[in-house]
């Protein structure tokens, strides 16, 4: 499957891709925030982002947490979520969206959005 489902790290291999919508969004978010990337494997854009929000959740330390939702397999979550493009990035904090952007923004403009979104949640 073409996509960003894993990064290497040094130390570890990293499975971003969700399992569980409820666990690893919903409950998790209350315990740190989670960045959703609604993404699919056929989305340039969204080859270019998935690689950036990869790297800054490795950066976080725990900060935020990163899952990755492949819209064509998880079709019922797009249309739950309201994704009508993408790239389609949201973050929840206590299992709701505080923030979120559409498409593929370069890393500097992630990084400044995130820093807002963070201290907003």
């Amino acid at each position: 499957m073409l996509g960003f489902r894993k990064t290497k790290s040094p130390s570890k291999e990293v499975d971003y891709e969700v399992k569980d919508f409820e666990k690893d969004v919903l409950e998790a978010s209350h315990t740190a925030p989670v960045l959703v990337d609604f993404w699919a494997s056929w989305c340039g854009p969204c080859r270019f982002l998935g690689p950036t929000l990869e790297k800054l959740a490795e950066e976080s330390e725990g900060q935020w947490t990163l899952v990755k939702v492949n819209t064509d397999l998880h079709q019922n979550l797009a249309v739950e979520h309201d994704i009508r493009g993408i790239p389609a990035v949201k973050l929840f904090h206590k299992g709701q969206v505080v923030d979120e952007f559409v498409g593929a923004m370069p890393e500097f403009f992630v990084r400044r959005w995130l820093k807002k979104a963070l201290a907003a949640s």
